[in-house]
């Protein structure tokens, strides 16, 4: 039997401790490193586009590229996470990311391009999932935020990286910017994931893993069933956010606004997104994982809608900012939801999976966007295309949140 003294937080172990805050520090300034490698090439797309004098959407490959490798990366790294813990994988993240943004800087074609850019998405993954993941262990009481404030990391990327790196790609050229950000990964990485040799107390792993299986029965279908539909989900919803995020520095090329304003633009909009991830993680504390979720995906939507009507220079702006504030809690809340229905042994293993599925959504959405532009000379079939998505999104996890209460309880004779 567990006593109480076995399940409740406390600091000599700890849990929800001083220790634990001071580890999800170290937390989000891993993922605002290591994130980089997600969010630099969208800031580079035009430059890398002239240099190599290919199409829009054959540039958008190595985006797609990224976007794998983050998946695969995320399953593997929190695979490493769950047998080892969290240090091996940061501390191999460094290195690869190191060695991707050399090969990129020397790509003599999109080809090669495009498997640094892959190399670069599985380097980066270790600094999102399975940080995650790793907070979610040391967190009972404040989980959702402590894994929403996580999660910001790769925000925080998204913020502080893309108006640097546009200021050196202009002053000093793609290549030379790359071989920059490898060296400051390096060096920033290795001895910050020192800080995290400590492994997670595992006293409450029972108890957690009872709550979880406990509810999955009230949801009527196998923990498999329940993955594959939050893989679809995690596809569908970032299918849409890709959009916007892949390709606002060249939409506003397009429009004469320059590549610059694009790039601010992106700031903005995760910047917003910080602001979301903290907001979702409050809620999810109080209302659970999948109620969260719905509600981003719905408001998700109605930003992608605005996209479709408004392109003057100031809408552009507002519109960014409110799809931040939006969508920022999307993917955190799949972290929470895994805690909630899985057993904490296979946290990080079963979210790199889900992951995996986001960002295969982004990659998809990301190149789908691109040849949608190709096609049409025109980004509003991608906006809609993007909000068509987003409503299967809606739909699996309208299920999962009524689901429960449409169940009634067996009969025995």
């Amino acid at each position: 039997m567990i006593t109480p003294q076995a399940t409740a937080p406390h600091p000599a172990n700890g849990i929800d401790s001083s220790y634990a805050w001071m580890r999800l520090a170290v937390a989000l300034l891993l993922g605002t490193v290591g994130s980089v490698g997600m969010w630099s090439f969208v800031v580079a797309l035009p430059a890398v586009q002239a240099d190599f004098g290919v199409a829009r959407g054959e540039a958008s490959l190595p985006f797609t590229l990224t976007m794998f490798g983050f998946g695969v990366g995320g399953v593997v790294m929190g695979r490493l996470a769950d047998r080892f813990g969290i240090i091996l994988p940061v501390m191999g993240s460094a290195l690869i990311l190191g060695a991707g943004y050399g090969l990129s800087a020397m790509a003599g074609g999109i080809g090669t391009f495009a498997v640094a850019q892959c190399l670069l998405g599985f380097g980066s993954a270790a600094t999102f999932g399975p940080l995650m993941t790793d907070i979610s262990h040391w967190f009972v009481r404040r989980r959702g935020i402590a894994v929403a404030i996580a999660s910001c990391g790769n925000y925080f990327a998204g913020v502080v990286w893309p108006p640097f790196i546009q200021h050196f790609i202009a002053s000093d050229g793609w290549r030379t910017t790359q071989i920059g950000i490898g060296v400051i990964c390096v060096l920033a990485i290795l001895p910050l994931s020192l800080l995290l040799r400590r492994r997670a107390p595992s006293q409450h792993s029972a108890a957690s893993s009872t709550n979880a299986a406990g509810k999955l029965e009230t949801l009527g279908i196998s923990a498999n069933a329940l993955m594959a539909l939050l893989f679809i989900a995690g596809i569908a919803c970032c299918v849409a956010m890709a959009m916007p995020q892949v390709h606002i520095v060249a939409y506003c090329g397009d429009l004469g606004y320059g590549p610059a304003r694009g790039a601010e633009m992106l700031s903005i909009m995760l910047a917003f997104g910080l602001i979301s991830r903290v907001m979702s993680g409050f809620i999810a504390d109080r209302i659970g994982g999948v109620s969260t979720l719905l509600i981003s995906s719905v408001l998700q939507g109605l930003a992608l809608f605005l996209y479709m009507f408004f392109d003057g220079l100031a809408s552009l702006y507002v519109i960014s900012a409110l799809f931040g504030l939006f969508q920022g809690g999307l993917v955190p809340m799949y972290a929470i939801i895994v805690r909630e229905y899985f057993a904490p042994q296979e946290a990080g293993t079963r979210l790199g999976v889900i992951l995996m599925a986001t960002l295969g959504g982004m990659a998809l959405g990301g190149w789908m966007s691109g040849a949608i532009f190709d096609l049409t000379g025109s980004y509003q079939a991608a906006f809609f295309n993007g909000v068509v998505w987003n409503l299967v999104n809606i739909s699996i996890v309208t299920w999962l949140l009524f689901r429960p209460k449409r169940r009634r309880p067996l009969a025995f004779a």
